[in-house]
């Protein structure tokens, strides 16, 4: 008998006939032989609800107790799924974060998984129980505080879990048929990928897919748990994210959704428009200089994204330019703004109406000519390019917040992956 670990995202439980429908699933997949954890979203929007609430009460909620508020939606979804499941004549235990054992870091609101220590839910798979697991929350090991991971990090929990438990593969059902090409709600004609590597997954969902979660593949990689990536809404084979090394160790698995894209040019295009533009103008273009813009960034825990530098000009001074994001960027202008004096610039600028569009595969790396294909389709449907970045396996632009959909369909057009038939359906409405 093997262990699946099976995680449901808010659309997939927005209401009462939903998780019936998710709790069908679930009983359906231990009757098949299998022992089954499962890690919950909280239902729908309950997330922003309880934000909004918790806004319209302070305008400055201190973490620890936005965190108290914000993992009460998970915890009621999994009740709710616990008891839709007992109907079905199963034995379903529902557990918080805590009370599963996934340790983390203290960081409220964005807290980092350091370990999971799942005896009670190992005991109730051996007891013959379905276990449901509140997503996205865990328990501080310095402070014994319940904290949050992020928002869209169930994800992270249900990987996580599944790799300490040993199972053999974790299912993310969202609402699309799978990891596709490009964003449905943007390319109607976008196809569903088989299988994707690990790598270009990362790199996709670094650029702005939301399918999943970046820290989920990245525990996925580091500890070799398959992922498959389905639809609660229709019974379609998704798309595995894997190494093609763990197919081939286990040939007698069902890793398989079909061939992998081993001849694609490009897996996919990736857009993002939760990003801004800064830009520290006057820098003395001196040693050091740019390290310390940097050093104050990272002091104040904001992560950054493309960075250009201009050559020196006047004055033997500089401009230097990054993204980040735009919730962090009020934080970062003043930080800045208070070393002013110390750095020696002008002036901080910024434009918060920007996006990113990324193209993203493996197969780049051998193929000459992926630059001039991306910059001229965009250049033919009138898109101007503002900053540039590369890797092995990606071309990242920034450009125009308004013509990111414009700039995502023409990409999508010029490498040739329209599918001949629209096949990519959002059953909910969010693409996650």
């Amino acid at each position: 008998m093997s262990r699946v670990v099976q995680k449901f995202g808010g659309s997939s439980v927005a209401d009462a006939a939903s998780i019936k429908r998710v709790a069908e699933r679930v009983v359906a997949t231990q009757r098949e032989g299998h022992e089954v954890a499962v890690v919950i979203s909280a239902m729908g929007d309950t997330t922003d609800d309880l934000l909004d609430l918790a806004l319209q009460v302070s305008p400055h909620p201190p973490a620890r107790e936005l965190d108290m508020l914000l993992t009460s939606g998970e915890r009621m979804s999994a009740a709710l799924l616990a008891m839709a499941i007992n109907d079905l004549g199963a034995e379903a235990r529902s557990y918080t974060g805590s009370q599963a054992g996934v340790i983390t870091t203290a960081a409220h609101g964005n807290a980092r998984i350091i370990d999971i220590s799942p005896g009670r839910v190992e005991e109730s798979l051996d007891q013959g129980h379905i276990v449901i697991v509140a997503g996205f929350q865990g328990v501080s090991q310095d402070t014994n505080d319940i904290t949050t991971l992020g928002r869209g990090a169930s994800d992270t929990t249900a990987v996580a879990l599944a790799g300490a438990l040993g199972a053999k593969y974790c299912e993310i059902y969202t609402d699309v048929d799978g990891v596709f090409t490009a964003d449905p709600r943007l390319v109607p004609g976008a196809r569903r990928i088989p299988q994707i590597r690990y790598e270009e997954m990362l790199e996709l969902a670094a650029s702005g897919a939301k399918i999943l979660h970046l820290r989920c593949v990245e525990y996925a990689q580091r500890e070799q748990v398959p992922i498959r990536v389905r639809s609660s809404f229709s019974d379609k084979p998704g798309t595995w994210v894997t190494d093609q090394s763990l197919i081939d160790q286990h040939p007698e698995t069902d890793l398989q959704g079909g061939p992998a894209m081993e001849a694609a040019l490009i897996s996919g295009i990736a857009q993002d428009v939760s990003e801004a533009k800064l830009t520290v103008v006057g820098v003395p273009d001196e040693i050091g200089k740019a390290a310390r813009v940097f050093s104050i960034i990272a002091e104040n825990d904001i992560n950054i994204d493309m960075v250009v530098q201009n050559v020196s000009v006047t004055n033997n001074t500089t401009a230097i330019t990054f993204t980040l994001p735009d919730a962090d960027r009020p934080r970062a202008v003043e930080a800045l703004l208070a070393e002013r004096d110390e750095i020696g610039f002008r002036e901080v600028n910024f434009d918060d109406e920007i996006g990113k569009v990324s193209v993203v595969g493996v197969g780049m790396r051998s193929h000459p000519g992926v630059t001039a294909t991306f910059f001229k389709a965009l250049a033919d449907a009138g898109v101007n390019i503002e900053m540039i970045s590369t890797s092995e396996i990606r071309i990242s632009v920034v450009i125009a917040e308004a013509d990111v959909p414009r700039a995502v369909q023409a990409a999508h057009t010029a490498f040739g992956l329209d599918a001949d038939t629209g096949e990519a359906v959002v059953y909910a409405g969010t693409g996650r």
